[in-house]
């Protein structure tokens, strides 16, 4: 069988979170300190450990296969390649920031201002859409100290939790887009090499769908069983057992997370009792 190449950030905040991704799909990887290529024991894939900037490229030109990266790259190299899934992890948003202590009215404050950044394809894009006329700098690296050494009059970036704006001074003002990590492949797989990227899917939706549902247990008084179904469909219909004591039964079932809470305080309204949460390792539907 062909092995799959799969490149992700060699360093940065995606690397650990796409490493522990390929490890909850039962992925195992040997890759010692430095290490810039590693090959997984028991799947057929290598990993390439690359620059987050030339992982696209990469891609479009076939020498990576697959890749995970942030859509906020994909978006600022505008390369060829086929969005595989969202990953759901490394969230942030590209945005617009200012000086903390000047007044902000609206998208017009960049007309003819300054604006630092690592995206320029992306401001340049945002910026014409909005018909606004502004100066782009290219920087690489750390974007927030243009506006205090007089570099810019703003910058774009890409905020997680607005800590290090805050510590430069700086305030968001316009969200362009937001983003999170991304599965992609190159348009060139052969038959071969997109029956094993299939293979990896199907562990990655067993994986999310783990981590988006939860398992419950609870207890019922029978004549409440029919209530609490409806609240608790599962992913067909509820598992019943009866209880020792008479009259009672335990009910099994799967709640996503989204309406967790929801459910739990109908299913307490409507009878149930220890009520007992467990996290799922995987779901296969």
């Amino acid at each position: 069988m062909k092995t799959i190449k799969i490149a992700i950030q060699k360093s940065g905040r995606l690397k650990d979170g796409s490493l522990k991704l390929l490890k909850d799909c039962g992925i195992s990887i040997d890759n010692g300190k430095d290490q810039l290529k590693a090959s997984a024991s028991n799947f057929p894939l290598e990993v390439l450990f690359l620059r987050n900037s030339d992982i696209p490229k990469y891609v479009e030109d076939g020498v990576a296969d697959l890749a995970i990266i942030g859509e906020n790259v994909l978006i600022e190299k505008q390369t060829s390649y086929h969005m595989l899934s969202k990953l759901g992890f490394s969230k942030c948003r590209v945005s617009l920031a200012i000086p903390r202590e000047l007044e902000y009215e609206g998208l017009q404050y960049f007309q003819g201002k300054k604006i630092a950044t690592s995206y320029p394809n992306t401001v340049a894009d945002y910026l014409n859409r909005n018909n606004i006329q502004a100066d782009i700098h290219m920087i690489s690296g750390s974007v927030e100290i243009a506006p205090n050494i007089g570099l810019a009059d703003g910058i774009c970036d890409i905020v997680s939790t607005g800590s290090t704006l805050l510590k430069n001074g700086l305030k968001e003002v316009e969200l362009m887009l937001k983003s999170e990590a991304c599965l992609i492949s190159s348009p060139q797989l052969d038959k071969e090499q997109e029956e094993i990227v299939d293979q990896l899917l199907f562990r990655l939706s067993a994986v999310r769908s783990a981590k988006d549902n939860k398992y419950v247990l609870l207890n019922a008084p029978n004549d409440k069983i029919e209530e609490i179904s409806i609240i608790l469909p599962g992913m067909k219909s509820p598992t019943i057992l009866p209880l020792a004591e008479e009259g009672w039964s335990s009910m099994h079932s799967v709640i996503n997370e989204n309406d967790f809470w929801e459910r739990i305080d109908l299913l307490r309204k409507a009878g149930a009792e220890g009520i007992l949460i467990v996290p799922i390792e995987k779901m296969i539907a």
